[in-house]
């Protein structure tokens, strides 16, 4: 019997995964050297010229949608930049060379190097609004979740798919004071709380993956973030379920006037459309999802995690970089540290 099955080629390289996770890794290095001190801009900037240097050596024809707002002096992965070495596919890029550069600066658990990249026209122009209301879950609650449906419904529904009761649901919760209504419905139906100063990209990933003690994330968060965890959740099969959220009333109108519907709900394929993404993310901090960057006399460990939606692989990568080589031909200056403060 004659197979007639055709391979269909693919706009998206799968060995483009492997050049993305040095961009994360670049990245990760950078910032890990202002670990602790104190300065996160210091910490995001040293990220930033690393991503940007590292980025446009990768064979892809990007435009960063989801980068760091509007152009200005500085250099900097800015919304709009035209990204990759000018040679294969179209892409739409989505960055965040630190996330949580609080987590950074204080030397707290899961700060991180991000890197997500879809075919282009893929992922949602959130156009002026920078936050949303999100929910995330993995597979086993992709089907029952509804954003709609309210938090005690919510929790029962994961509950009883989980076989327990609701009491033993955890949800990760960004600790803000905007969400203090949100806590009190949470705790009124028994549930835990997990609570995050920062990153809610690594607090997403954290409800979607089976192995971890957290259910379902919940609550306001930002808009890019939102997206770039949409890459993540579709490489896992989880699911993400988000409405805008303006923060005041000129906000608002420029929603509107942008267009969108502030009432409809964003599942994961409205944020990221398609199936063939990358998601790759590089440890700075130790965390639930990665060990952060450790350095040794003249090297360095990393640890990164690559997923493709296409395949549905996840990756998880350790490396070790030794510096001396690095330093012979890397446009990146990965021995470079931060000056101690003049007395």
């Amino acid at each position: 019997m004659t197979n007639t099955r055709t391979r269909i080629p693919q706009d998206l390289d799968r060995n483009l995964a492997l050049d993305l996770v040095r961009v994360t890794e670049a990245a990760a290095m950078a910032a890990g050297r202002w670990v602790g001190r104190g300065d996160k801009e210091g910490g995001d900037g040293a990220a930033v010229d690393a991503m940007r240097k590292l980025i446009n050596s990768i064979p892809m024809r990007g435009v960063v949608v989801i980068g760091e707002g509007e152009k200005d002096n500085a250099p900097m992965l800015f919304n709009g930049e035209e990204v990759g070495d000018g040679s294969g596919p179209e892409v739409d890029v989505a960055v965040d060379p630190v996330d949580g550069t609080t987590l950074m600066s204080k030397g707290m658990p899961n700060a991180l190097a991000v890197l997500a990249v879809s075919e282009r026209g893929a992922m949602f122009d959130p156009s002026a609004v920078f936050y949303m209301e999100k929910l995330a879950v993995g597979p086993m609650y992709a089907d029952v979740v509804d954003i709609n449906a309210g938090v005690a419904d919510n929790l029962r529904r994961i509950a009883k798919v989980k076989g327990t009761d609701v009491s033993e649901v955890t949800v990760c919760v960004l600790d803000r004071s905007r969400h203090d209504d949100l806590v009190k419905q949470i705790r009124r139906t028994g549930a835990g709380i997990r609570f995050i100063s920062d990153g809610d990209i690594a607090g997403s990933i954290a409800a979607a993956r089976g192995e971890s003690d957290v259910d379902v994330l919940m609550g306001i968060g930002g808009t890019p973030e939102g997206i770039i965890s949409a890459c993540a959740l579709k490489c896992m099969g989880g699911a993400m379920q988000a409405k805008l959220w303006p923060r005041d009333a000129q906000e608002r109108e420029k929603a509107l006037a942008a267009g969108h519907d502030l009432d409809r709900v964003l599942l994961t394929d409205d944020l990221v459309t398609g199936d063939n993404c990358f998601f790759v993310a590089t440890g700075v901090t130790s965390g639930d999802l990665l060990r952060g960057v450790r350095y040794r006399a003249g090297g360095a460990y990393t640890q990164s995690i690559v997923m493709r939606s296409k395949s549905g692989t996840i990756r998880v990568i350790d490396s070790y970089h030794r510096l001396e080589k690095l330093a012979l031909y890397s446009a990146v200056d990965f021995d470079g540290r931060p000056l101690a403060e003049q007395e």
